[in-house]
C-alpha cells in the first residue's frame, strides 16, 4: 500500500485487529520510507447484479423494492419482521452468489415468491396474483389448489384461510 504521506511505494502492517462488526479489518501500517504510520480499513465489497426490467431497462438493485413488495404482501399478517429481513438476505445472498452481472426482474419474483411460500401462504397468494397477473378466477383458483395439493408443507390454520 502507498503512504499518504510521502506516497512511497511500500508499508508494513503493525498491527491487524478485527473490528467488533465481525466484517472488518483494522491495520495499522508504517511507511518504509518516512516512518509515519496510519490506519487502513478493509472490508469486502459486494455487488448486486443490475435488474434488468421486462421493457428491457436497467437499474440498479434496490432492497427497498424488495422489502416493499414483502411487506405489501405481508400486509395485516403477523410474520416476525426478523423473518422477514432473513428471507430479504437469503435473496440478496443467492443473486450475490449467483455470480451474474444482470438479472431479470422476473428471477427476483420467483426468488420473493419462493420465500413468501416458506413465510406465509396466504402472502404467497398475494404477491402471486400480481406478479403472475391472473386473467381470471380460475387461474387464482389453479393457484390456490396447487398450494391445498401440498398438504404435507401447509399447516391447518393457513389451509383454513385458503379455502375461504
Amino acid at each position: 500500500m502507498r503512504c499518504p504521506f510521502c506516497f512511497f511505494e511500500d508499508t508494513r502492517v503493525v498491527d491487524s485487529r478485527l473490528q467488533s462488526s465481525g466484517d472488518q479489518i483494522r491495520r495499522r501500517r508504517e511507511c518504509l520510507e518516512c516512518s509515519t504510520r496510519f490506519t487502513t480499513y478493509e472490508s469486502a465489497h459486494l455487488i448486486l447484479p443490475r435488474v434488468v426490467k421486462n421493457d428491457g431497462r436497467r437499474e440498479s438493485f434496490q432492497e427497498d423494492k424488495l422489502r416493499s413488495s414483502f411487506l405489501k404482501a405481508l400486509e395485516k399478517r403477523s410474520i416476525d419482521t426478523n423473518k422477514i429481513e432473513d428471507q430479504i438476505e437469503k435473496i440478496k445472498t443467492s443473486l450475490r452468489q449467483g455470480g451474474e452481472k444482470e438479472i431479470k426482474s422476473r428471477d427476483i419474483g420467483r426468488l420473493v415468491m419462493a420465500s413468501l411460500r416458506v413465510l406465509d401462504r396466504v402472502a404467497y397468494v398475494r404477491f402471486a396474483s400480481v406478479y403472475r397477473s391472473f386473467e381470471d378466477v380460475k387461474s387464482f383458483l389453479d393457484e390456490v389448489k396447487m398450494l391445498e395439493d401440498d398438504l404435507n408443507e401447509l399447516d391447518g390454520s393457513q389451509l383454513e384461510l385458503l379455502k375461504r
